[in-house]
């Protein structure tokens, strides 16, 4: 069995759920109490554990690899799943992007690319090694990230649940760098391929050579 993850990864699943479940309308945010039946990411349930993963990820504690998975194989029955996947995946990359200094930000976005990759990666490295069981390497004008013990990989049929990282790796490219190409899922667990593994391009902003 896999060691413990990171919290942050549960704490975005249920994020996104929530997210992509509160209601569209006026008319339907007076109906919220009704919907809370019918959309899980509006439950009471949903809510608490929330809270609880919020508090473990102020508390730098570890989650049971098991829970996670449980929470990326209930959302994978949703029609939906692929797309709260992306959500959650975008949001998990705006909050470890939000764990790198302002200064450092900055200078990611402002230094001309033969600065600003070196720091990019190391980044990268940092966020795969502590947040995803995973690492991450430069080839060529590439990105590879590779994840051994992914928590969504089996979570939905087509490997819908893949998208969780492929949304992540593109979020934090494009938030670190300001530009990002192709990402490509080029090798995964679930095809007997040994681990998952991402390529993304990366493109710095126009400007910085």
């Amino acid at each position: 069995m896999p060691g413990p993850v990171d919290p942050l990864i549960p704490l975005s699943l249920l994020e996104a759920v929530r997210t992509v479940d509160l209601p569209d309308n006026d008319f339907e945010a007076e109906f919220v109490h009704e919907l809370r039946n019918k959309r899980l990411g509006l439950s009471d349930t949903v809510f608490a554990q929330i809270k609880r993963f919020s508090e473990a990820v102020r508390r730098k504690q570890r989650t049971d690899y098991a829970e996670a998975v449980g929470i990326a194989r209930l959302i994978g029955r949703r029609p939906d799943a692929e797309a709260v996947f992306r959500e959650a995946g975008r949001n998990f990359a705006r909050q470890v992007y939000g764990t790198i200094s302002p200064v450092t930000r900055k200078m990611m976005r402002t230094l001309p690319a033969l600065l600003t990759r070196p720091l990019a990666l190391r980044h990268a490295r940092r966020v795969a090694r502590r947040y995803m069981h995973g690492t991450a390497r430069r080839m060529g004008g590439s990105i590879i990230l590779e994840v051994s013990e992914s928590v969504t990989r089996d979570a939905a049929p087509k490997l819908g649940g893949c998208a969780y990282y492929e949304a992540a790796l593109r979020e934090l490219i494009q938030l670190m760098v300001g530009g990002v190409g192709a990402v490509d899922h080029v090798r995964c667990a679930s095809r007997g391929e040994g681990s998952c593994e991402w390529r993304a391009e990366w493109r710095p902003l126009r400007g910085k050579g």
